[in-house]
Protein backbone atom coordinates (compact mmCIF):
# COMPACT_ATOMS: atom_id res chain seq x y z
CA UNK A 1 0.00 0.00 0.00
CA UNK A 2 1.31 3.40 -0.97
CA UNK A 3 1.93 5.78 1.96
CA UNK A 4 0.26 9.14 2.07
CA UNK A 5 2.13 12.44 2.26
CA UNK A 6 1.20 12.87 5.93
CA UNK A 7 2.54 9.43 6.75
CA UNK A 8 5.83 10.19 4.97
CA UNK A 9 6.42 13.48 6.74
CA UNK A 10 4.25 15.84 8.71
CA UNK A 11 5.99 18.79 7.14
CA UNK A 12 4.56 17.93 3.72
CA UNK A 13 1.03 18.67 4.90
CA UNK A 14 -0.39 21.42 2.69
CA UNK A 15 2.06 20.78 -0.10
CA UNK A 16 1.15 19.85 -3.67
CA UNK A 17 1.75 16.18 -2.96
CA UNK A 18 -0.64 16.19 -0.01
CA UNK A 19 -3.33 18.06 -1.95
CA UNK A 20 -3.12 15.54 -4.80
CA UNK A 21 -3.38 12.70 -2.33
CA UNK A 22 -6.39 14.28 -0.62
CA UNK A 23 -8.14 14.70 -4.01
CA UNK A 24 -7.61 11.03 -4.80
CA UNK A 25 -9.10 10.05 -1.45
CA UNK A 26 -12.19 12.18 -2.13
CA UNK A 27 -12.68 10.68 -5.59
CA UNK A 28 -12.32 7.15 -4.28
CA UNK A 29 -14.76 7.95 -1.49
CA UNK A 30 -17.36 9.22 -3.96
CA UNK A 31 -16.96 6.12 -6.09
CA UNK A 32 -17.47 3.86 -3.12
CA UNK A 33 -20.53 5.86 -2.07
CA UNK A 34 -22.05 5.57 -5.57
CA UNK A 35 -21.34 1.86 -5.63
CA UNK A 36 -23.02 1.45 -2.27
CA UNK A 37 -26.14 3.30 -3.50
CA UNK A 38 -26.24 1.13 -6.62
CA UNK A 39 -26.11 -2.01 -4.49
CA UNK A 40 -28.97 -0.74 -2.33
CA UNK A 41 -31.10 0.13 -5.37
CA UNK A 42 -30.42 -3.28 -6.90
CA UNK A 43 -31.48 -4.99 -3.69
CA UNK A 44 -34.70 -2.93 -3.58
CA UNK A 45 -35.48 -3.76 -7.20
CA UNK A 46 -34.86 -7.40 -6.49
CA UNK A 47 -37.34 -7.32 -3.62
CA UNK A 48 -39.95 -5.57 -5.82
CA UNK A 49 -39.38 -8.11 -8.58
CA UNK A 50 -39.84 -10.95 -6.11
CA UNK A 51 -43.08 -9.39 -4.87
CA UNK A 52 -44.28 -8.97 -8.46
CA UNK A 53 -43.47 -12.61 -9.23
CA UNK A 54 -45.34 -13.72 -6.10
CA UNK A 55 -48.32 -11.57 -7.15
CA UNK A 56 -48.26 -13.10 -10.63
CA UNK A 57 -48.19 -16.59 -9.13
CA UNK A 58 -51.14 -15.79 -6.90
CA UNK A 59 -52.98 -14.27 -9.88
CA UNK A 60 -52.43 -17.44 -11.85
CA UNK A 61 -53.78 -19.52 -9.00
CA UNK A 62 -57.05 -17.53 -8.90
CA UNK A 63 -59.49 -18.98 -11.44
CA UNK A 64 -63.06 -18.20 -12.39
CA UNK A 65 -65.97 -20.58 -12.53
CA UNK A 66 -66.85 -23.66 -10.49
CA UNK A 67 -64.39 -26.16 -9.12
CA UNK A 68 -64.30 -28.90 -11.74
CA UNK A 69 -62.98 -32.36 -11.06
CA UNK A 70 -61.24 -34.37 -13.72
CA UNK A 71 -63.72 -35.84 -16.18
CA UNK A 72 -66.64 -33.71 -14.93
CA UNK A 73 -68.77 -31.86 -17.50
CA UNK A 74 -70.01 -28.34 -16.76
CA UNK A 75 -72.75 -27.39 -19.20
CA UNK A 76 -73.90 -24.05 -20.59
CA UNK A 77 -76.34 -23.20 -23.39
CA UNK A 78 -75.20 -21.85 -26.77
CA UNK A 79 -77.90 -19.84 -28.55
CA UNK A 80 -76.87 -19.59 -32.21
CA UNK A 81 -78.84 -17.27 -34.48
CA UNK A 82 -77.69 -17.72 -38.08
CA UNK A 83 -79.21 -15.38 -40.63
CA UNK A 84 -78.05 -14.34 -44.07
CA UNK A 85 -76.85 -11.02 -42.62
CA UNK A 86 -74.90 -12.12 -39.52
CA UNK A 87 -74.20 -14.98 -37.09
CA UNK A 88 -74.77 -14.53 -33.35
CA UNK A 89 -73.27 -16.86 -30.72
CA UNK A 90 -74.75 -16.15 -27.30
CA UNK A 91 -73.70 -18.34 -24.35
CA UNK A 92 -75.80 -18.36 -21.18
CA UNK A 93 -76.11 -20.54 -18.11
CA UNK A 94 -78.64 -23.35 -18.04
CA UNK A 95 -81.41 -21.04 -16.85
CA UNK A 96 -80.75 -18.57 -19.67
CA UNK A 97 -80.77 -15.62 -17.28
CA UNK A 98 -77.05 -14.87 -17.11
CA UNK A 99 -74.95 -14.11 -20.19
CA UNK A 100 -71.47 -15.61 -20.10
CA UNK A 101 -70.17 -14.43 -23.47
CA UNK A 102 -71.69 -13.07 -26.68
CA UNK A 103 -69.78 -12.75 -29.96
CA UNK A 104 -71.05 -12.06 -33.47
CA UNK A 105 -69.50 -12.60 -36.86
CA UNK A 106 -69.63 -8.88 -37.54
CA UNK A 107 -67.23 -8.29 -34.61
CA UNK A 108 -64.51 -10.36 -36.33
CA UNK A 109 -64.53 -9.04 -39.91
CA UNK A 110 -64.48 -5.58 -41.46
CA UNK A 111 -66.48 -6.10 -44.64
CA UNK A 112 -70.26 -6.10 -44.27
CA UNK A 113 -70.71 -8.85 -46.84
CA UNK A 114 -68.53 -11.25 -44.78
CA UNK A 115 -70.49 -10.95 -41.51
CA UNK A 116 -72.60 -14.03 -42.25
CA UNK A 117 -69.76 -16.07 -43.77
CA UNK A 118 -68.59 -19.39 -42.27
CA UNK A 119 -65.15 -17.86 -41.69
CA UNK A 120 -66.55 -15.11 -39.46
CA UNK A 121 -68.64 -17.67 -37.57
CA UNK A 122 -65.54 -19.80 -36.97
CA UNK A 123 -63.58 -16.82 -35.60
CA UNK A 124 -66.47 -15.92 -33.31
CA UNK A 125 -66.67 -19.51 -32.05
CA UNK A 126 -62.92 -19.45 -31.32
CA UNK A 127 -63.28 -16.38 -29.08
CA UNK A 128 -66.28 -17.95 -27.36
CA UNK A 129 -64.35 -21.13 -26.55
CA UNK A 130 -61.40 -19.16 -25.16
CA UNK A 131 -63.70 -17.29 -22.79
CA UNK A 132 -65.51 -20.48 -21.73
CA UNK A 133 -62.20 -22.15 -20.89
CA UNK A 134 -61.41 -19.24 -18.56
CA UNK A 135 -64.77 -19.86 -16.87
CA UNK A 136 -64.03 -23.62 -16.76
CA UNK A 137 -67.07 -24.60 -18.83
CA UNK A 138 -66.38 -27.57 -21.07
CA UNK A 139 -69.76 -28.66 -22.47
CA UNK A 140 -72.58 -26.96 -24.36
CA UNK A 141 -76.20 -27.58 -25.25
CA UNK A 142 -76.92 -26.06 -28.67
CA UNK A 143 -80.06 -24.13 -29.55
CA UNK A 144 -79.91 -23.26 -33.23
CA UNK A 145 -82.39 -20.97 -34.94
CA UNK A 146 -82.94 -19.08 -38.16
CA UNK A 147 -84.84 -15.82 -38.57
CA UNK A 148 -88.16 -17.65 -38.61
CA UNK A 149 -91.63 -16.21 -38.46
CA UNK A 150 -92.90 -15.11 -41.86
CA UNK A 151 -89.28 -14.82 -43.05
CA UNK A 152 -86.70 -17.49 -43.89
CA UNK A 153 -86.85 -20.65 -41.79
CA UNK A 154 -83.50 -21.93 -43.09
CA UNK A 155 -80.34 -21.12 -41.06
CA UNK A 156 -77.66 -18.96 -42.64
CA UNK A 157 -74.27 -20.20 -43.87
CA UNK A 158 -72.59 -19.57 -40.50
CA UNK A 159 -74.69 -22.05 -38.50
CA UNK A 160 -72.87 -25.24 -39.43
CA UNK A 161 -69.44 -23.57 -39.28
CA UNK A 162 -70.09 -22.24 -35.78
CA UNK A 163 -71.30 -25.63 -34.53
CA UNK A 164 -68.33 -27.46 -36.03
CA UNK A 165 -65.87 -24.90 -34.61
CA UNK A 166 -67.28 -25.22 -31.09
CA UNK A 167 -66.79 -28.97 -31.20
CA UNK A 168 -63.38 -28.75 -32.87
CA UNK A 169 -61.98 -26.31 -30.32
CA UNK A 170 -62.63 -28.66 -27.41
CA UNK A 171 -66.25 -28.18 -26.32
CA UNK A 172 -68.33 -31.27 -25.58
CA UNK A 173 -71.71 -31.10 -27.33
CA UNK A 174 -74.84 -32.19 -25.51
CA UNK A 175 -78.23 -31.96 -27.21
CA UNK A 176 -78.84 -29.95 -30.38
CA UNK A 177 -82.23 -28.30 -30.85
CA UNK A 178 -83.74 -26.32 -33.69
CA UNK A 179 -85.71 -23.53 -32.03
CA UNK A 180 -86.61 -21.57 -35.15
CA UNK A 181 -89.97 -19.84 -34.48
CA UNK A 182 -92.62 -21.27 -36.78
CA UNK A 183 -95.97 -19.42 -36.86
CA UNK A 184 -99.15 -21.43 -36.37
CA UNK A 185 -100.84 -18.91 -38.63
CA UNK A 186 -99.47 -16.10 -40.73
CA UNK A 187 -100.56 -13.05 -42.63
CA UNK A 188 -102.40 -13.59 -45.88
CA UNK A 189 -100.53 -12.51 -48.97
CA UNK A 190 -103.73 -11.17 -50.59
CA UNK A 191 -107.47 -11.76 -50.56
CA UNK A 192 -109.28 -13.48 -53.41
CA UNK A 193 -112.49 -11.48 -52.95
CA UNK A 194 -113.22 -8.54 -50.73
CA UNK A 195 -116.90 -9.33 -50.28
CA UNK A 196 -119.81 -11.17 -51.83
CA UNK A 197 -120.76 -8.01 -53.70
CA UNK A 198 -117.60 -8.33 -55.80
CA UNK A 199 -118.68 -11.66 -57.29
CA UNK A 200 -120.40 -9.97 -60.22
CA UNK A 201 -117.32 -7.90 -61.08
CA UNK A 202 -114.78 -8.98 -63.63
CA UNK A 203 -111.88 -7.95 -61.35
CA UNK A 204 -111.32 -6.94 -57.75
CA UNK A 205 -109.17 -3.94 -56.83
CA UNK A 206 -107.38 -4.54 -53.53
CA UNK A 207 -105.54 -1.20 -53.53
CA UNK A 208 -102.24 -0.26 -55.05
CA UNK A 209 -101.25 -2.59 -57.87
CA UNK A 210 -102.93 -5.73 -56.54
CA UNK A 211 -105.71 -6.43 -59.01
CA UNK A 212 -107.02 -9.97 -59.22
CA UNK A 213 -108.86 -10.88 -62.40
CA UNK A 214 -111.55 -13.50 -62.30
CA UNK A 215 -111.12 -16.56 -64.48
CA UNK A 216 -113.18 -16.65 -67.65
CA UNK A 217 -116.02 -19.09 -67.44
CA UNK A 218 -116.65 -21.61 -70.15
CA UNK A 219 -119.89 -21.33 -72.17
CA UNK A 220 -121.54 -24.27 -70.37
CA UNK A 221 -120.57 -22.95 -66.96
CA UNK A 222 -121.74 -19.47 -67.93
CA UNK A 223 -125.14 -20.80 -69.05
CA UNK A 224 -125.54 -22.73 -65.80
CA UNK A 225 -124.53 -19.63 -63.83
CA UNK A 226 -127.08 -17.47 -65.66
CA UNK A 227 -129.81 -20.14 -65.28
CA UNK A 228 -129.46 -19.90 -61.50
CA UNK A 229 -130.29 -16.20 -61.57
Amino acid sequence: KQKTAYEISACLVGSEMCIRDRYQRRVHGEKSFVQKENREMASKKGKKGAVAVEGAETAQVQKLGPNVQEGELVFAVAHILATFNDTFIHITDLSGRETLVRITGGMKVKADREESSPYAAMLAASDVVNRLKELRINALHIKLRARGGVQSKNPGPGAQAALRALARFGMKIGRIEDVTPVPTDSTKSCLLYTSDAADDLLCVDLGGRRIIKKKKLSRVTYMMYMYQY
